[in-house]
Order: C-alpha cells, then sequence, then structure tokens
C-alpha cells in the first residue's frame, strides 16, 4: 500500500479577516497602523476582499452578508473565540501616538503598553481591538532580540509587519499534537504571569501557557497558541465561519497531494472544500480542537 502523501505546508502565506465594511475598516489599518494596498487583486476576482500588506506580510479583508453577526463584546483572552494578530514596531511609543490619532478602536490592555518581564520574553506589548472588534496588539523586541527578519528590517514607518497571530486554546497538549501533525514545529514555550500580564490581557491573576509554532519557511509569520490556565467556561460555540469573529489562518502547502493528504487525516474537520478552476485554486477549510478556521491551499508557481 503506497505511503500517504506528507502535507509539507510551507508557509502562514496570510491571515483573513471577515468584515461587514471592508473598505471602511482598511482605512483604519492604513490609518493607524501603516498597511497599504497589496498591488494586485488578482486573488480575488469577485472584488469582495481587500487585501493589504504591511512590509512582506499580508491582511485579507473579507466582505461578509448582512447575516453575520458581529464580534462579541469583550470577549476575554481565555475564550476559544479570541484570536488576535502580532505587528512588529520598532518604536511602541510612535505607534501608539498614530493610533491615538484615530478614531473607533478599544484598547484591551490598561496602563498604556506593558514591558513583559524577561521570563515571558522581555517585549513590550499593547493589545487593542479595532472598529470591528478583532484584536490585535503591538509587540516591540527588546535590543537586539527577536526574529532575524524584523531585526534586519528597514522602514521609515514604525510598524513593520506581522509577527504571529495568536490563538486561545482548551488545551496546549492537544493542540500542540494537532498542530505539529500539520508539520509545525514547536518552538518557545513560555509561562506568562504577573501584574504586566494581567494589565495586558485585562484578565485578573493569569497564568498564560505560550507557545510558539513554526513553519518550514521561517519563524515569522508563525502561530502562537495561548492556553489560560483555571476553571473557565470555555463551552461556547465557535463562530460561524460567515461571522465577523470567524478569522481565517491561510496556510500554502506544496502540491496538490499535500492538500489531498489534509483531505484525509482532517476529513472530520472540514468545514468547506473548493476545487480548482480558471478563476480560483483548490483549498480546504478545516477548524483545529477549539474551532479556529484554517485554510490551506496550493503555492502559487
Amino acid at each position: 500500500m503506497p505511503a500517504e502523501p506528507r502535507m509539507q505546508i510551507e508557509r502562514l502565506a496570510r491571515i483573513s479577516l471577515n468584515s461587514a465594511a471592508p473598505a471602511v475598516l482598511a482605512k483604519f489599518f492604513t490609518k493607524a497602523l501603516g498597511f497599504k494596498p497589496a498591488q494586485s487583486a488578482q486573488d480575488d476576482p469577485a472584488g469582495r476582499t481587500v487585501a493589504l500588506m504591511l512590509g512582506t506580510s499580508r491582511l485579507d479583508l473579507n466582505a461578509v452578508g448582512a447575516a453575520a453577526r458581529p464580534y462579541p463584546a469583550d470577549v476575554p483572552g481565555w475564550s476559544p473565540l479570541f484570536q488576535h494578530i502580532a505587528i512588529v514596531t520598532t518604536d511602541m511609543q510612535a505607534a501608539v501616538a498614530r493610533l491615538n490619532d484615530v478614531t473607533g478602536w478599544t484598547p484591551i490592555s490598561t496602563g498604556g503598553p506593558q514591558r513583559l518581564p524577561e521570563r515571558s520574553g522581555g517585549v513590550t506589548a499593547f493589545k487593542f481591538r479595532d472598529p470591528e472588534g478583532h484584536p490585535l496588539e503591538l509587540i516591540a523586541f527588546p535590543q537586539g532580540s527577536g526574529p532575524a527578519l524584523w531585526r534586519s528590517a528597514t522602514s521609515s514607518d514604525p510598524c513593520l509587519g506581522i509577527d504571529h497571530s495568536a490563538i486561545s486554546v482548551t488545551d496546549t497538549q492537544k493542540s500542540v499534537a494537532f498542530y505539529t501533525a500539520l508539520e509545525l514545529t514547536v518552538g518557545a514555550c513560555s509561562l506568562n504571569t504577573g501584574i504586566e500580564q494581567q494589565n495586558l490581557d485585562a484578565v485578573p491573576e493569569p497564568v498564560v501557557e505560550v507557545t510558539a509554532l513554526t513553519l518550514p519557511q521561517g519563524p515569522t509569520p508563525h502561530v502562537e497558541l495561548l492556553c489560560y490556565r483555571g476553571a473557565f467556561n470555555r463551552t461556547m460555540p465557535p463562530a460561524q465561519t460567515g461571522d465577523i469573529a470567524a478569522t481565517r489562518l491561510v496556510f500554502t502547502v506544496t502540491n496538490a497531494g499535500a492538500l489531498q493528504a489534509i483531505r484525509n487525516r482532517h476529513h472530520d474537520r472540514i468545514v468547506m472544500q473548493t476545487t480548482a478552476t480558471p478563476s480560483n485554486q483548490a483549498s480546504v477549510l478545516l477548524r483545529d480542537p477549539d474551532g479556529h478556521v484554517l485554510q490551506f491551499e496550493i503555492a502559487p508557481g
């Protein structure tokens, strides 16, 4: 019996946010965070997606219908609905000052940016929500640390790109088993506690297991697992794929065999799948153990 093809995931190609008004939300990302329109919209012949770039990082804003449920108010960090995008800045003060010049967003963190202890990575971070409720984070690495991509980047803008998407999970080991089976690799791990983490997350006395998962084509952008220890009620159903809260992580795989391997291995988790057409490529949409939405497609070229 022939061996099943490897899934051979390459990279986290882009992050996709559902939006009730993509063109309006795009203005927030450009004015507040320095994103720019992508050069090509060929990935969306129907014109329902606004594609943005920050450095080499791509963010898609996808139009949803009038029946889409809005992002629930004040989703806590421990909720499986929670997922944020972490944006690297070289100058936290300048990045926050520009953010403050734009209206419509709301803070998650209290007391401004928080410098986490060395045991938690030593980064400075600030969490907030965009005008439609998607959680975002600004992060600044200590001098001389962090991924090489950010250390070598040159930009006049204080924001460089997307470092990772952090997703809240109920069981670290269960999620690690799922993602490593998809050929992601466990990287840095930490147990984050203390007043700085509390102020950052707006979660009282947090104890957070943070696990970085990297991909074959490099450490960034990557996925981070956030598992808050405690007796929280995490039984809420996941967002429907057309809801504002249903953020997608879009991964590329090497070939059609790899895409089929994902279909075979995770057939019970598939939400949607498409076949290749002249105007679109084949893809598979599935949910991870906590309901986060993942999309897989063949790398272009």
